[in-house]
């Protein structure tokens, strides 16, 4: 198997490096994208056959470069440019820090061993209000105990609550606390 294709593409290509270059630069607007075509056609030269008669050589490696060059740029057109990743690297990432996530579960394991040091049914009473967000008229009712109870149930467990996870009280509703007196 001979080849004669391939040879005489591979001397014209060696001989008018420049001229095809510039001719692809013309018609490609870069002359990088214009070298890097060349070098890849260069690589097709080696798979000519020799079934066919090639009166051109320097028109058969332009018409090469130019379908390599397609090629490219199907290929480049599924990437994304330089702008398109710009934009994903500027998407915020709004999940939360991983120290900040386990500092969480520290306070929630924290509060829940709080929440168990009280007085089953302040910790109920607590629980029903706060967290079941049910009415203090029902709160009382389901226990057998006035509304005042309710309330100084309420107010007795947010304090020690407080008091235990190094909190303050924020009242949103009420009569403003007595301040306590200091001995």
């Amino acid at each position: 198997m001979s080849d004669r294709n391939s040879k005489s593409l591979r001397d014209a290509l060696a001989a008018d490096y420049q001229g095809l270059a510039k001719r692809l630069t013309r018609c490609l607007g870069s002359a990088d994208v214009a070298h890097e075509t060349l070098h890849e056609t260069f690589l097709k030269v080696d798979r000519v056959s020799d079934a066919v008669e090639i009166r051109s050589p320097l028109d058969y490696l332009f018409r090469i470069a130019l379908n390599v060059a397609k090629d490219r740029n199907k290929k480049d057109r599924h990437l994304l440019s330089a702008g398109e990743i710009a934009a994903i690297m500027d998407v915020v990432d709004d999940r939360p820090d991983p120290a900040i996530v386990t500092e969480s579960r520290m306070e929630i394991a924290e509060f829940q061993r709080a929440l168990g040091e009280l007085p089953p049914r302040r910790r109920e009473v607590f629980i029903a209000a706060h967290l079941e967000q049910i009415p203090h008229r029902d709160i009382a009712v389901r226990f057998g105990i006035n509304i005042r109870t309710v309330e100084f149930d309420i107010q007795h467990a947010m304090e020690y609550l407080s008091g235990r996870l190094g909190r303050q009280v924020v009242r949103r509703y009420g009569p403003r606390p007595r301040p306590k007196l200091v001995d």
